[in-house]
């Protein structure tokens, strides 16, 4: 059976499920476009039921126009369905990871860091938190956007004034956990701590880390429950700190402590953020030129992608071999 939302945009086949409801790809009938299509069963027992699709979709609008961020074609409640139509991008930073075999090299994570800061940073300047920063939620564009990290599902962003006051909301916190993923969370998140700008960059310097790493300590760690798995790997966490920087540039210790020592109101130096990596690029003499670990090699080019990063693990392993097999001739 066809379904069409919004009398143009057809759906086509699911591709993804998020916490605010199942994502499909779709066609735009008239333009031909493909188009992404997120589905919510409409709530009925209740007028004043609340709708995560819906607020999501107030959050797109507010957002919009800014660079990195999808642009919402139509939103509404069709049948038993609210309905929220964007933009088609490209695959997820989470999905290029396990493309270059869980691994990015530091040229990657620099030209990604300059981008993401730029994405917090936005989205702070319009008085929300994102409050589930990672991997999956960023993505990159297409065409001559392929170079440009969009961020998405605002499922959970928050606002963080009062749109009457423009005072900053009151910090709080609860007995139970706070929103987000387990795995990037911050550990005031874990403690229950109402969310701020300085939680969104803590989620930040795991997900780059992450990304150098290719793991994090507490990744695999598990609960019996979620509680169980949150309390795990809040404890995972706070026994890695004294290490999880180790080995790393500098530049990441900073950062994160720099997040980490934030106070519950305070404004960020995105723009310090910037210039610290920015910095280690010219140190280690990476050009911000776009090409990244899954971006066509020029030899390369028109035939398969190719993992820069992969590629340069392979070439590490064919001279330590030339090396082993030089030292039995000289035996």
């Amino acid at each position: 059976m066809e379904f069409t939302f919004g009398g143009k945009y057809r759906l086509e086949e699911e591709i993804a499920i998020g916490g605010c409801g199942t994502v499909f790809s779709g066609i735009h009938t008239i333009a031909g476009k493909e188009v992404a299509i997120k589905l919510e069963p409409a709530v009925t027992s209740s007028r004043n039921a609340s709708s995560p699709l819906k607020q999501e979709s107030k959050v797109y609008k507010t957002l919009m126009g800014g660079l990195g961020v999808p642009w919402i074609m139509w939103s509404g409640k069709q049948g038993d369905y609210n309905v929220m139509v964007i933009d088609m991008l490209g695959p997820s930073l989470e999905d290029l990871f396990k493309m270059c075999n869980r691994h990015f090299t530091l040229k990657t994570v620099l030209l990604l860091a300059d981008q993401l800061i730029s994405r917090l940073e936005f989205i702070h300047s319009r008085d929300f938190v994102h409050r589930d920063v990672k991997p999956a939620n960023f993505v990159m564009g297409t065409e001559k956007s392929a170079h440009l990290v969009n961020v998405i599902d605002f499922g959970l962003a928050k606002k963080f004034r009062d749109p009457k006051t423009g005072a900053h909301i009151p910090y709080r916190q609860d007995d139970h956990h706070g929103v987000g993923t387990s795995l990037f969370a911050s550990l005031n998140a874990h403690e229950g701590i109402e969310c701020s700008r300085r939680d969104d960059l803590e989620s930040l310097a795991y997900m780059l880390i992450y990304f150098l790493r290719g793991t994090l300590p507490w990744r695999k760690t598990k609960g019996a429950t979620v509680s169980a798995t949150w309390d795990a790997i809040h404890a995972a966490k706070l026994a890695a700190l004294p290490l999880l920087t180790a080995g790393l540039p500098a530049e990441f210790a900073v950062f994160f402590e720099y997040a980490r020592g934030l106070e519950f109101g305070d404004l960020p130096d995105y723009e310090g953020l910037r210039e610290l990596f920015r910095g280690l690029a010219g140190r280690v003499g990476v050009r911000y030129n776009g090409v990244s670990d899954w971006t066509l090699g020029p030899v390369r080019a028109g035939t398969r992608r190719f993992c820069e990063a992969c590629n340069a693990r392979r070439e590490e392993m064919d001279a330590s071999r030339r090396e082993e097999v030089g030292g039995d001739v000289r035996r």
